[in-house]
């Protein structure tokens, strides 16, 4: 969709001396300090509050993150797995979990020390914003930082209350609730939960959660303290992707192998984080920080897996079950000069997974029942540990000139002792450990007045994460030695403009990996990866909004993403595989493009406020086709989604400030696709189906105490 405003001269200027300016975005991440983001020598998007809350029930980033150029947000429709998340195509590989890409919260990471993470606990009821950065300073943020995701909670000002339920199609039921309010000698506590079920569209789609967060502060002149903690739960079935013969015959059908095995999920996490931050006033040295974490995540998780291919003495079973350790902790100290800025720190990070594998039936029946916790298969203690020392730099060099710079250096331990012996399966322990060092420089001119320019490079690390490295290729025993992190080298251009009413930014990518961690074979539950050489990425991504007089706003995001591999490699496609004898292998050849990657992404959004019946808005997404393996031989078609939401809010003053009041309607033409896809699926069941026609009524209460 093409917009043309034919203004030029006098006449813009005139129009623009009659419009508000928009508000500009502040974001932390990526830099020594708060700033805005039209000051930041990078890409980076911001995703605020009112956003949030507009985009729907506030369960996904994927409801509000579309509209955030580079970046591919996919809702799987799926609780039993995360979402997908691509970040200039980092993370798109990853089958479940978010892979390649740094996860935070409230500045505490969300991603293990291996690289994974997952986005299922983030309380964007609660939260001020979302930042999203992408390019060369996300290696600032250590291993596996193709980019970066964090979540800003929003602070306590005041006394107040939120109240919230919705209600949705196919069965979504979600209450909502917080309390905030000062508590006097420079206290302040916030307490926030929320309940959803949701029965989906889907047969074997049922999922609940549950969130309940508290964020304690303190502050006094020098000093502020930030206390939070997490609790989180959800148990989700898992209905499985479809084959392309399935999804062309019914995209909302399930595969009979969901029911057969009562595929399913179940997650809890408790986690608790803290950070204190001291200032010492206008000398060289500004302040000290330090924050530490420490939480436990547990999950049990029923896989569609058949008896006979679990009799093979290694296998791991159907069912798998981990209680999840993680701990760490960050130091850092900011300096200050006339015009520069530096900072130092140091991070430590752990994670220690007790994993347990169980056959999915019981054995004596016929035929057998599936679904259940059989014999023990696997236990085993999983481990990542990284210790990482950095420092980032801001110089002012004058006229309108600021140079950037930081390095990053690490060292990345991964490690299995195994406990599980039946005599003839062997031993699977093991440990390897990677290092790195990330530099990165930038520089922003003020080429003119609202105009920003902005230019950075980096050398990025990614290690293998520790489910990477669970078995090797040829089915021997032992961890996965041979694979090898996969190393990049980025470059970025960009341009940011801001003139009154009108924002944009446009930034060009360049990134070339060696090393490249893809998929050697996922099949019976064991998935084996490899190194397949290099990999290219290059794109452009292109943001922009506008507000227009009489209440209307607009704003578009477009990313154009070319990734391809640039070497040959063999990869399995069929069960059994074996890459030695070449049994159901086949060739991906050099050009392909990566799995999970589309090459062209748009959103569109047009508002209208109109101060008496509430504001308006149309949302319109478009993707092309997705790959689905690495082949190139399944696709997921291209289609695009309109979607109408009306807003009003009530005032009323008092105890009770105001009613807010959400309709919205997504896939307004009930369009039939694929939202995303399992990519490199040994079954072919690549195909997970986005939602039909769906509508969301939201009721919020305001108030203040």
């Amino acid at each position: 969709m093409h917009t043309r405003f034919p203004l030029t001269g006098v006449a813009l200027a005139a129009l623009l001396a009659l419009q508000p300016a928009l508000a500009e975005e502040i974001v932390v991440t990526g830099s020594i300090v708060e700033r805005a983001v039209v000051d930041a020598p990078y890409a980076i998007g911001v995703v605020g509050r009112d956003v949030l809350r507009d985009s729907g029930p506030q369960i996904n980033l994927s409801e509000s993150l579309a509209r955030v150029p580079g970046l591919m947000v996919a809702n799987r429709s799926n609780f039993a797995q995360d979402l997908q998340i691509g970040s200039r195509g980092f993370g798109a590989r990853a089958t479940f979990g978010v892979r390649g890409i740094r996860l935070l919260s409230d500045g505490i990471p969300a991603s293990g020390p291996d690289g994974q993470g997952q986005v299922s606990q983030f309380d964007l009821g609660s939260a001020e914003r979302v930042e999203v950065l992408r390019g060369p300073f996300s290696v600032l943020y250590g291993n596996s930082s193709g980019g970066v995701i964090s979540l800003v909670s929003a602070p306590v000002k005041k006394g107040a209350y939120e109240g919230e339920v919705d209600a949705g199609s196919f069965g979504l039921r979600q209450v909502r609730a917080s309390i905030a309010s000062p508590l006097g000698a420079g206290f302040d506590l916030r307490v926030s939960g929320s309940a959803m079920q949701i029965d989906g569209f889907r047969p074997q789609s049922e999922a609940r959660r549950g969130l309940l967060n508290a964020r304690l502060g303190w502050k006094d002149e020098d000093d502020s303290v930030v206390v939070l903690g997490g609790l989180y739960t959800q148990p989700a079935d898992d209905p499985l992707g479809l084959t392309r013969a399935q999804f062309d015959a019914d995209p909302y059908q399930t595969t009979s192998q969901a029911t057969q095995f009562d595929t399913r999920k179940e997650s809890t996490q408790q986690n608790i984080g803290t950070t204190w931050k001291h200032r010492f006033g206008d000398g060289a040295l500004r302040d000290l920080q330090l924050m530490a974490y420490a939480g436990r995540r547990s999950v049990t998780q029923y896989l569609a897996i058949i008896d006979t291919t679990q009799n093979n003495v290694r296998h791991g079973g159907g069912v798998i079950d981990f209680d999840r350790d993680f701990k760490g902790a960050e130091a850092r100290l900011r300096f200050g000069w006339t015009s520069v800025d530096l900072q130092v720190g140091a991070a430590l990070d752990d994670q220690a997974d007790d994993r347990r594998g169980y056959e999915n039936y019981l054995r004596g029946t016929t035929p057998p029942v599936y679904g259940v916790i059989g014999n023990l298969r696997r236990d085993e203690t999983n481990r990542a540990r990284s210790a990482d020392v950095f420092g980032q730099a801001e110089w002012a060099a004058g006229a309108g000139l600021t140079v950037s710079g930081g390095l990053r250096s690490g060292r990345v331990k991964l490690s299995t002792e195994d406990r599980y012996f039946n005599g003839v399966n062997g031993d699977d322990s093991g440990a390897v450990e990677f290092s790195y060092t990330n530099p990165v420089l930038g520089l922003r001119w003020e080429a003119a007045p609202g105009l920003q320019l902005h230019a950075s490079a980096a050398r990025g690390f990614e290690s293998p994460t520790l489910g990477e490295i669970a078995y090797r290729v040829d089915g021997s025993n032992g961890i996965n030695f041979d694979l090898k992190p996969q190393k990049s080298r980025q470059f970025e251009l960009g341009a940011k403009w801001r003139a009154g009413a009108f924002d944009a930014d446009v930034a060009l990518f360049d990134i070339a990996t060696e090393d490249e961690i893809g998929v050697a074979t996922n099949a019976g539950g064991r998935s084996a990866f490899q190194n397949v050489g290099r990999t290219q990425r290059r794109g452009l991504e292109v943001g922009g909004a506008a507000r227009l007089g009489g209440g209307f706003s607009a704003r578009v995001a477009y990313t154009y993403l070319d990734a391809t591999y640039r070497d040959p490699f063999v990869t399995c496609v069929a069960i059994p595989c074996n890459l030695t004898t070449g049994a159901g292998t086949a060739a991906v050849t050099a050009g392909n493009r990566i799995a999970g990657t589309q090459r062209h992404n748009g959103f569109a959004e047009a508002a209208w406020a109109t101060g008496v019946a509430g504001t308006f808005g149309l949302e319109v997404r478009g993707v092309s086709g997705t790959t689905a393996n690495d082949t190139n031989t399944a696709f997921a078609d291209k289609y695009a989604l309109a979607a109408l939401r009306w807003g009003y809010r009530i005032p009323i003053g008092g105890a009770l400030d105001a009613v807010e009041l959400l309709a919205r309607v997504d896939n307004l033409t009930d369009k039939r696709y694929a939202g995303s896809v399992i990519v490199n699926e040994a079954n072919g069941r690549y195909y997970e189906t986005g939602a039909p026609r769906a509508a969301l009524l939201a009721v919020r209460l305001l108030g203040n105490l």
